[in-house]
């Protein structure tokens, strides 16, 4: 066994066993640190690969930004996580149909591989090699994938409009700005000026005139 296969399982052992870790762990500050572990094992499995552009993407902003986001996040908000997991049950079956369909379909890849080991190949068009890690990747997203590439985004796109939709909530003692009547304001509706006597000022209780 040489050196870069040593790393290779290594780093595939630490990253599977992370990945498991990250749905079995009951805390869910320690599954967000397990996901870390497992974005920088698998940078690893990339440099190994030759693509380092990738194994630093995955670092710095999978690990130094997402991952971190979502450990703050966890730990600032303080989510009763005992109320979130009340009818777990209810759900079990669609959950476990839809990780029998994955299932399915991890086996269905794993299997074509072991049996035709040639069709992983045939899918994918070779690199010159006299092309960089970054100008691959860019020519293989943007040229030949270019819609799937589109798709993905709009779809992040969709899931985030529907994060804000679901998460905003309107408070009724908000006091709100109004566009529209900040455009109509003329110098009758924004000023008032009054005649005070002097040495007397402005008082506690004509607070609510002077303040519109």
């Amino acid at each position: 066994m040489t050196i870069p296969d040593l790393f290779f399982f290594l780093f595939a052992g630490i990253c599977i066993a992370s990945a498991v870790m990250v749905i079995a762990a009951r805390n869910p500050v320690h599954s967000v640190l397990f996901l870390i572990l497992a974005f920088v094992n698998a940078a690893g499995l990339f440099m190994l690969l030759g693509a380092e552009f990738l194994a630093m993407i995955l670092v710095v902003v999978y690990v130094g930004a997402v991952a971190v986001l979502f450990l703050f996040v966890i730990m600032m908000l303080d989510v009763d996580f005992t109320e979130l997991r009340q009818g777990f049950l209810e759900y079990l079956p669609v959950g476990l149909l839809i990780g029998g369909i994955f299932f399915f379909e991890l086996a269905l890849v794993a299997g074509g591989w072991v049996l035709n080991p040639a069709v992983t190949r045939s899918v994918t068009a070779p690199i010159a090699p006299n092309v960089s890690n970054v100008e691959a990747l860019g020519l293989v997203l943007y040229t030949r994938y270019v819609h799937y590439f589109q798709l993905a985004g709009a779809v992040l796109l969709v899931a985030m409009i529907g994060a804000i939709v679901l998460t905003l909530r309107h408070k009724v003692s908000v006091k709100r700005q109004s566009i529209p009547v900040q455009n109509a304001r003329s110098k009758a509706t924004a000023m008032d000026v009054r005649k005070v006597a002097s040495g007397q000022g402005l008082r506690d209780a004509d607070a609510q005139e002077w303040v519109r």
